[in-house]
């Protein structure tokens, strides 16, 4: 079974999907086009502050392919774009994990500083918040899709009992 089969599309959630990638994604062109502005070396880390926050150009060229990652799962949107923010998401938060683990270390290539690791963990749960909205809650409406594709022998009546599956041998 395909993903596409699997997940159900609703255009109202698609919609917010879309607006979250598409946000996000500008966001982190902007910040990308003002590291490429500052013209630096590709792994300094001595660089000026962009937006309070430290850049060097392999930040900003990394931070150009995920914010077009992200314009692409806005335009393809529904759940392309949702499962695209909970990934990308995620990502953003482990890597606000590993750079707090290697701030003011040699590793730190990318040249994060605090600013940026905070960054990191705020845009990795608003991107997350944005994918995971109406498809993951203990109380999701019953007429909402994710709802009725959990429980599919119950049309979105809340005291409906569920349709009775196949006996067991017991």
């Amino acid at each position: 079974m395909k993903l596409r089969d699997e997940l159900p599309v609703d255009h109202r959630l698609a919609t917010v999907y879309r607006f979250g990638a598409g946000f996000c994604g500008l966001l982190l062109l902007v910040f990308a086009g003002l590291g490429f502005a500052d013209a630096l070396s590709p792994f300094d880390t001595a660089g000026e502050t962009i937006a309070g926050m430290t850049s060097n150009v392999t930040l900003s060229v990394i931070s150009t392919a995920v914010g077009f990652l992200l314009l692409a799962g806005a335009v393809a949107g529904g759940n392309i774009a949702s499962v695209l923010n909970m990934a990308v998401g995620g990502l953003f938060l482990l890597s606000g994990f590993f750079h707090l683990f290697v701030l003011d270390r040699s590793a730190n290539f990318l040249d994060f500083g605090m600013t940026n690791v905070l960054f990191s963990f705020a845009m990795g749960l608003l991107i997350a918040t944005f994918g995971m909205y109406g498809r993951v809650s203990s109380k999701l409406p019953h007429d909402n899709p994710y709802w009725r594709h959990r429980h599919p022998g119950r049309d979105g009546k809340p005291n409906q009992p569920t349709a009775p599956g196949p006996a067991r041998a017991g």
